[in-house]
Order: structure tokens, then sequence, then C-alpha cells
């Protein structure tokens, strides 16, 4: 890093440079457009959390070396009419789930809006469902209200 008389340009140059592992930064980067022109794609459009209808019901493969099916569920939002593939987390969750259902989605948690763990291409899990937690009925204290 410059540091004489004359490095002002060279320390802002730097500053640049630098700015970009800042993840904040690099994300409202991001949101304007990139190098092909295109705006990058979210589904959720920045929000934190989005209603969707089930369209269907899919098991996808884990990962190597992980073996099984982890269960789940294609969905519409209803705000952008997007589709997505959302995890159904809990042991039987996918019971309590039928088509047509009005779920909640939020994303997995995983890398900066990536997919998480062994399930390949699913960024986001199921929280609700026709307006009750899907954690409570997977532990049986409520039960799932019919539309």
């Amino acid at each position: 890093m410059g540091r004489g008389l004359f490095a002002g340009s060279k320390m802002k140059q730097e500053r640049k440079k630098y700015r970009w592992s800042d993840r904040r930064y690099k994300k409202r980067q991001e949101k304007k457009k990139t190098k092909g022109g295109v705006l990058k794609h979210d589904p959720l459009r920045g929000s934190a959390q989005a209603k969707g209808i089930v369209i269907e019901k899919v098991g996808i493969e884990a990962k190597q070396p992980n073996s099984g099916i982890r269960k789940c569920l294609k969905i519409a939002l209803i705000r952008s009419g997007n589709t997505l593939t959302a995890f159904a987390p809990g042991d039987g969750a996918i019971n309590f789930i039928d088509e047509h259902d009005e779920v909640m989605v939020e994303g997995i948690g995983g890398r900066m809006g990536r997919s998480y763990g062994d399930i390949p291409g699913v960024r986001y899990k199921v929280i609700q469902v026709n307006g009750v937690s899907l954690d409570e009925m997977v532990r049986g204290r409520k039960e799932k209200p019919i539309r």
C-alpha cells in the first residue's frame, strides 16, 4: 500500500479492490447488471420468506458419499409465479404436505444463497403449511388445518 506524498490514487485503487471481500458490497453490486447484461436470479426477490402453492412432491437423491432420498417439493410462488424446489425438514414432514397446499418458504441457510449439505440444487426449506408451523406438526403439538 502506497503511503507517500502522491499515493492517493494508489490507495483509492486498493480500496476498490478490497471492497469485493465485503459480502454486503458484493451482493449490492451483483443486484446491478452483471457482465452479460442480465440481472442475477433471485426467486424471492430479496425478501426473507415467500408464500407458494405446492405443485408436486419430489424425491431428490443425496450427493456422495451419502445415500438416501431427500423429500422435497416443487413450489410455484404466489408473488412472482416462479417455480422452485424446497426441502421438507423433519422426520415424516412430507406426509403433512399435500398438493395445492399453501406453504411458506425461506432460505435453507447455507453458503450465501447456495444449496445446503447433501441436497443438490435445493436452496429453500418449507417452514409453514396452511399457516401452521411444519415443525409443530412434526412434533405432534398441532394438527394440520383443513382448507
